[in-house]
């Protein structure tokens, strides 16, 4: 399985792992699934610190690299057809990020998410 993390997901993995479920932190430890984040995610972290509206060991532009290849996640870009295909998605969510993220889990990933608001949308979940 292809996981794709919602950026409040990896954030909890990385600082907070004991807000994840019992059954996300299987999954994201099953050598047989493939654990990504996108660079949207990797956008939206960077605003919020920029904006101290998180806090991080470290400035996002080196902490959230290195975190994410120790734990042996990789990154998926947004790709044209990603960015375009947010221009058909129903506005049950109105998060540009959210949006984008369903966007790509639409092209083969389960997004991995405590956000209920995007379960309207027709993609795998795998709920935190």
């Amino acid at each position: 399985m292809r996981l794709l993390l919602d950026t409040h997901v990896c954030l909890w993995m990385m600082s907070e792992p004991k807000r994840l479920s019992p059954g996300v932190l299987s999954a994201i430890s099953d050598q047989r699934n493939q654990v990504f984040v996108s660079a949207a995610s990797a956008l939206e972290i960077a605003i919020k610190q920029s904006l101290e509206k998180i806090v991080l060991p470290g400035p996002a532009e080196t902490w959230l690299p290195d975190a994410l290849e120790q734990s042996g996640i990789k990154w998926i870009s947004i790709t044209p057809e990603d960015a375009l295909r947010v221009r058909g998605l129903a506005w049950y969510h109105r998060d540009p990020f959210d949006r984008l993220l369903v966007a790509q889990a639409m092209g083969g990933y389960t997004l991995v998410t405590h956000d209920r608001r995007l379960e309207k949308y027709e993609i795998p979940i795998l709920w935190t």
